[in-house]
């Protein structure tokens, strides 16, 4: 099936959790400041084990930056 990540589509594999998309993309789950939404709805931290894709789905994963001068 297929999703669109970050504006991408890609390719997964049915029962896709967003636990494995985030590991995927090499975000370290973790951290704080990483925040991801499946289809403009954010998705708590403590459900991403839980929360599977589906085909068609729009998922945004966000990684916070410090910054500054």
């Amino acid at each position: 099936m297929t999703v669109t990540i970050n504006g991408e589509p890609r390719d997964v594999d049915p029962d896709t959790t967003v636990a494995d998309l985030v590991s995927e993309l090499g975000a370290d789950r973790r951290r704080h400041g990483v925040a991801v939404a499946v289809n403009g709805e954010v998705i708590r931290r403590a459900d991403w084990d839980q929360c599977t894709v589906d085909d068609g789905d729009a998922v945004e994963v966000l990684a916070a930056i410090q910054g500054g001068t």
